[in-house]
């Protein structure tokens, strides 16, 4: 009888070690969080190719890749203003093999503006690193009768609703803007929402519709060949490819919005995982060669320690959820 029980004890223990051995090859812990990483890791861009947040994600995965001696393959899963890839990215195994590179606009805008995003932000996430943020920049047709900040914001604080504003659509960061513009010093524009930034951007140089907030990527040649007037930036400082610009917080207290572009790890990854792939990309963004590539993009660099990132994620939301509501924006 003793020796059965032995017998039955082993084939248990035999047994309960091949079920862990099973689920830690399944879930990708095989070798332990210290030797990662050993295989192929996969970032997601929930985009379309060609928005910042993809050039930006094939910079810095080519710089992963040689940091990590790993190849780094991007894949875009763009659609339903980039819920559906970030969604499909959090079911992913926690280990650190897939990463989630994506801007502000996904993360702390959608979950206010849609009624079902898919996702939770803070739940289904962990911050690692802010790469950049791109200002958005105020903008009119050089035929706007308003030649600076000051000239154009007394235009519309004594013309409530009469002139017009375009963006990419409800609920987009050249949207909101114009709505915390109201909210923080009482200025009233009509807000005319587009499918798109191209159709928008097309208006606005024709001079369908005098005036925009843009990405100051999107609009910067356009402003150095005359084509565009820029007005002021929104960020909480002047940016450096537009020195004589002023920032919109010089007059209006409080105002700033940017569009950051950051890289997320899947919610329950290791912290040491966390801290590596930190570490590496700090490392890359300390070389020259990337640093121009992103300030070329007319990113302002950022060096968010995951701290700091989460801080700054949850300010966003926050901010941008009110903002949101008080635009009255909604997508199902």
């Amino acid at each position: 009888m003793i020796q059965c029980r032995q017998n039955f004890s082993l084939q248990a223990l035999r047994l309960l070690a091949a079920l862990a051995l099973g689920l830690s090859a399944h879930t990708g812990f095989a070798q332990a969080p210290s030797s990662y990483p050993t295989r192929q890791l996969t970032m997601v861009v929930p985009n379309a190719t060609g928005g910042t947040n993809d050039i930006v994600g094939r910079i810095i995965a080519t710089e992963l890749a040689e940091e990590f001696k790993q190849s780094v393959v991007l894949v875009n899963r763009p659609g339903a203003g980039g819920n559906i890839g970030t969604a499909q990215t959090k079911t992913a195994a926690p280990d650190g093999y897939t990463l989630l590179m994506t801007v502000n606009s996904v993360q702390a805008i959608n979950p206010a503006l849609y009624k079902n995003a898919g996702f939770d932000p803070v739940k289904d996430f962990i911050p690692i690193t802010i790469i950049g943020s791109v200002p958005n920049v105020l903008v009119v047709h050089p035929s706007f009768a308003a030649k600076t900040l000051t000239e154009f914001l007394a235009l519309i604080k004594a013309n409530p609703g009469k002139y017009q504003y375009a963006s990419a659509g409800n609920g987009t960061l050249n949207h909101l803007l114009g709505v915390m513009m109201d909210q923080m010093g009482g200025y009233k524009m009509e807000h005319i929402p587009y499918k798109g930034v191209a159709p928008a951007m097309a208006d606005v140089l024709g001079g369908q519709v005098p005036i925009a907030f843009a990405s100051l990527p999107s609009a910067l040649s356009n402003i150095r060949q005359g084509q565009l007037r820029a007005l002021g930036v929104s960020t909480a400082k002047r940016s450096p490819s537009l020195p004589d610009v002023p920032a919109m917080i010089e007059q209006i207290p409080g105002f700033s919005g940017e569009l950051w572009v950051g890289l997320f790890a899947i919610a329950g990854t290791p912290p040491e995982v966390v801290n590596k792939v930190y570490q590496a990309t700090a490392t890359v963004m300390q070389k020259p060669a990337v640093q121009k590539k992103l300030t070329d993009l007319g990113l302002e660099l950022a060096f968010d320690t995951p701290a700091q990132f989460k801080v700054r994620l949850d300010q966003d939301i926050v901010k941008w959820g009110a903002i949101v509501k008080a635009s009255g924006a909604t997508v199902d």
